[in-house]
């Protein structure tokens, strides 16, 4: 897509911010250094920041017998933030300031028959309202609401465009949400919204090309290529875990069989529980949590069957990070999301141990793994993001007002590393 003098314009902005929000308090030289961009460009842009409240002077720097520098940082109170993360088994909601600082978490459970996507929305409202409760803010004063729902998404259209999990095919999931709240609404896929976290905030923060796994009920990939977030050309790009890993294998959610997702998700773990010890108390067949929790702490006991089961897993696993490896060249690859969270360093060590088996040896040797090391939940984090990157698009557009940014954001975020 060509980019506009504006869409460039919004990048700086966003890229600037970012860098504000890591270092914390800092001189506008420093950020035309670390960025890349002019000093007149960063003092422009600062202060259109500064002008709409999210950003403030905070004093001033001895330069060594120079005039002193000022000093900005963000202004945390200009503003709350909120980040939906809408899972097959919850919604969690968290709310920030303009620092991307958590105010407030509120989780509710999604039982298996509350697949409906009203019941969804009502889930949403109801951790939204909570969570303004226990932060002690206004939602009215919200800059926007960024939502993750798993499957394929029509991010500028607000659809959920397909949910495996629930059969779910062209919801206008914003438009239903809208009725119900009347803020800025951006909706977008958790592997967009993890790999925007891993890139601020996490193990893809100064790398340039980034992996994040997320593995839980479902799989799939976050994808950042040259710094940039990368999202195919109908935001569709990292499914991975619908890529063929066992011809004519397990049958998948999303109707093929041998899909990544059968054998690494967490339905796919305990099918292998199942296959090799259909009587083991570790088996919840109705519960993935306790499923999955109960394998770690076995695990860690040394029990043989858990032993097995997560060797098994990490198989499979290393297969298919394997590929990812050998077609994308990742420096990162980062796994998260609940499952990757539980069973933790077992799997990971058991991981590398054999990805030299399927992954060729110089992208390998240039590529670190990793887990998630970003406290709380990164995907609302992610989230929250896309609502900020919406309010930064629509400043001098007359829409950088509460309550009244077009639901738009712009193409992709910034993540490179900083200039020399």
């Amino acid at each position: 897509m060509k980019r506009t003098s504006r869409d460039i314009r919004v990048a700086n902005r966003f890229e600037v911010l970012r860098h504000i929000v890591a270092a914390g308090v800092v001189a506008r030289q420093e950020i035309a250094v670390e960025t890349g961009l002019s000093l007149a460009t960063v003092s422009n842009l600062v202060g259109e920041l500064i002008q709409v409240g999210l950003l403030e002077e905070v004093g001033f720097q001895d330069s060594g017998g120079g005039r002193p520098r000022g000093l900005v940082a963000v202004h945390r109170a200009g503003g709350v933030l909120a980040g939906v993360d809408v899972a097959e088994t919850y919604v969690h909601v968290e709310l920030f300031d303009t620092g991307l600082n958590v105010l407030a978490s509120v989780e509710e459970p999604l039982h298996p028959q509350e697949n409906r996507p009203e019941q969804v929305v009502a889930h949403i409202v109801s951790s939204l309202r909570t969570a303004g409760v226990q932060a002690g803010v206004d939602l009215d004063r919200a800059l926007g609401v960024g939502v993750s729902v798993p499957g394929q998404v029509d991010r500028d259209g607000g659809v959920s465009v397909f949910a495996p999990n629930w059969a779910w095919h062209d919801v206008p999931l914003r438009e239903q949400l809208a009725a119900e709240l009347h803020l800025p609404l951006y909706l977008d896929n958790p592997l967009r919204a993890s790999v925007v976290a891993e890139l601020w905030f996490g193990g893809g923060r100064g790398h340039d090309d980034v992996a994040v796994l997320t593995l839980g009920t479902g799989v799939g990939a976050g994808l950042a290529f040259h710094g940039m977030l990368y999202r195919g050309a109908t935001n569709s790009a990292g499914e991975w875990g619908h890529m063929t890993l066992v011809m004519d294998g397990r049958l998948c959610r999303c109707g093929s069989r041998g899909c990544v997702e059968a054998y690494v998700g967490a339905p796919g773990i305990m099918a292998q529980l199942h296959d090799l010890a259909p009587e083991s108390p570790l088996l919840h067949p109705d519960d993935q949590t306790a499923t999955i929790d109960a394998l770690a702490r076995a695990h860690q006991a040394g029990d043989p069957v858990a032993v097995a089961v997560i060797g098994e897993t990490a198989r499979y696993l290393a297969v298919a990070i394997g590929d990812l490896i050998n077609l994308a060249n990742p420096e990162v690859v980062v796994l998260s999301s609940w499952v990757a969270a539980r069973l933790g360093e077992p799997l990971l060590e058991r991981v590398r141990a054999l990805l030299a088996r399927h992954a060729l040896s110089r992208p390998l040797a240039n590529t670190e793994i990793t887990l998630c090391q970003i406290a709380g939940n990164p995907v609302s984090l992610g989230a929250a993001t896309f609502a900020l990157e919406g309010y930064l698009s629509a400043i001098g557009t007359g829409g950088a007002l509460r309550g009244a940014v077009p639901a738009l954001g712009m193409p992709s975020l910034p993540g490179r590393r900083p200039a020399p």
